[in-house]
């Protein structure tokens, strides 16, 4: 057997092998859940129809079949995205509890008050944050909500929200969060915030084997 075959039946041998543990990983630790964040799951079947809304919303406002598969194909990996602001929502949530920051019901309707009188109206803020943030019109209150939270944060910690004292809060409150997610989905890096995708050892093993055979 030629060495390049030998390779590839040894790299598709160790994926076949390898998938399934990587499913059975998660799921047996937390069935049902894309990630746990705390005491909080956030389940599949949450993680699916949050993509679902933004895909309708997508379809909704763009009439042109083909300018809809482009914006498909530009947001490919949204579910993984959506999962990660999910994640960081319930972080930065945390953060602001620990800070004793609150933001009521009646601030939040007052910026979207404010919002919806600019130019364009309720359209116009439903298309830039669905466009900017990739949030659906049913979203925007709850992601206002949370945009004002970290305002507020990093003004009661003395800087903006691009500040090292702000994002230590949020590591801080991951840490504490002890994130947890599916590893179809990747790890969650504390240290930054975000998810990253998994490192899978075997995989690389594999491709220096097949490098080496074939050198």
């Amino acid at each position: 057997m030629h060495r390049r075959r030998r390779t590839a039946l040894l790299l598709a041998a160790a994926l076949a092998t390898a998938a399934p543990l990587l499913t059975a990983c998660g799921d047996e630790a937390h069935p049902g859940a894309a990630a746990v964040v705390g005491d909080d799951r956030i389940t599949v079947s949450q993680l699916e129809n949050r993509v679902k809304e933004v895909r309708t919303a997508q379809r909704a406002a763009i009439a042109d079949d083909a300018q809809y598969e482009q914006a498909i194909a530009q947001s490919g990996s949204l579910t993984r995205e959506i999962l990660n602001n999910m994640v960081l929502d319930r972080v930065l949530h945390r953060a602001a509890q620990d800070a004793g920051v609150t933001v009521s019901r009646k601030e939040v309707t007052k910026v979207r008050a404010d919002l919806e009188d600019k130019p364009g109206g309720v359209e116009a803020l439903e298309r830039d944050w669905l466009q900017t943030y990739g949030i659906p019109p049913e979203r925007i209150d709850e992601n206002l909500r949370l945009q004002f939270e970290a305002q507020k944060l990093a003004a009661q910690l003395g800087t903006d929200t691009s500040g090292p004292a702000f994002w230590k809060a949020l590591s801080d409150a991951s840490k504490k969060l002890d994130v947890d997610l599916n590893p179809r989905y990747g790890t969650w890096d504390p240290a930054k915030n975000s998810r990253v995708e998994a490192e899978v050892p075997w995989l690389r093993q594999v491709t220096q084997a097949g490098s080496q055979e074939t050198a």
